[in-house]
């Protein structure tokens, strides 16, 4: 795939602009030490700080989705990540969340989604909450993505022992998939410590991802994706957002010519205002202006990497 440099500095300055105007004190701070050459996290971490919650989990919006005050699985994700931006999951932060982690697990060592603590609070449609007292069900979609910062730093915990296996049996058990579950099968092997087998299970998951249809291969031919239920119209995944970087797994399932059309598209996404736009059910306004900043910060950091880092394994047919 010829290289091109698609995060301009005109597409940068624009994104800054944005974070600087609408974006939350931890994606202003995420930003200025990603992009900005402040090498000091320190301000990124007491941003984060403030979501954690009294129980132990991360709370206050960290998903933007996820509202209230109570810890919830799939806010952990975004935590997890800006410690490891930060170069501060270590292993007494990491040793923390996991033990909260263990409290909500479901005996297999999965976590789901949300717990029932959610239930007093707003929260979008899309998101069933467990009942008071049901027994917790692991999920691929938290626990893949909560999993892999994990792996990548040779965390050791009891609970992510176990829910490392739990992982690996999601994956090889999948089915019928939608792309935020197939997203995070992606996070997981390309972290997996057993590469060979990970290798294996990601050409499987392509597989399963093309015919299944749900990647958007050509953003002109909207017609050939399938649509998950529940997702909103025009809620596709392109290429970019299984393979967000050149090293992932994921490269191997797409063409040249298909990697090079999704960034494209990624890059000409950005918005008058700098920011990149939500594609997901819009439930609240507020919502959506506090999810828009990780969105095109995720943006950034994909663009980035396809400018800079060598691409591994092309497929080419």
């Amino acid at each position: 795939m010829t290289r091109t440099a698609r995060l301009t500095d005109s597409r940068l300055d624009d994104a800054a602009r944005f974070l600087r105007t609408s974006g939350r004190v931890l994606e202003q701070r995420r930003f200025a030490h990603l992009f900005g050459g402040d090498g000091d996290p320190v301000g990124v971490l007491a941003a984060l700080e403030a979501h954690r919650s009294t129980d132990g989990g991360y709370a206050f919006g960290l998903e933007p989705d996820v509202r209230g005050p109570a810890g919830q699985p799939i806010a952990v994700p975004t935590a997890l990540l800006t410690l490891e931006e930060a170069g501060a999951l270590d292993d007494a932060r990491a040793r923390s969340v996991c033990d909260w982690l263990a409290t909500v697990a479901a005996p297999d060592g999965g976590v789901p989604v949300v717990l029932p603590s959610l239930r007093p609070y707003p929260r979008p449609p899309f998101v069933p909450v467990p009942e008071e007292g049901e027994q917790p069900v692991g999920a691929l979609l938290s626990t893949g993505q909560i999993v892999a910062p994990l792996l990548r730093r040779g965390i050791e915990h009891p609970w992510l022992t176990a829910a490392t296996a739990f992982c690996r049996t999601a994956v090889e058990n999948l089915g019928d998939t939608h792309p935020y579950e197939a997203g995070a099968a992606v996070r997981f092997l390309d972290a997996a410590p057993d590469t060979a087998w990970a290798r294996r299970a990601a050409a499987r998951l392509g597989e399963l991802v093309r015919e299944q249809r749900i990647v958007l291969l050509d953003p002109a031919r909207p017609e050939d994706a399938r649509l998950s239920p529940g997702y909103a119209p025009g809620e596709y995944h392109l290429p970019h957002d299984y393979a967000r970087r050149p090293d992932s797994l994921a490269r191997a399932w797409f063409t040249d010519a298909e990697l090079a059309r999704s960034l494209d598209h990624l890059a000409t996404e950005q918005q008058p205002d700098g920011g990149w736009p939500i594609h997901w059910v819009r439930w609240s306004a507020s919502t959506e202006s506090e999810a828009r900043p990780g969105v095109t910060l995720q943006a950034l950091l994909t663009l980035r990497a396809w400018d800079t880092v060598d691409e591994a394994a092309p497929r080419t047919s």
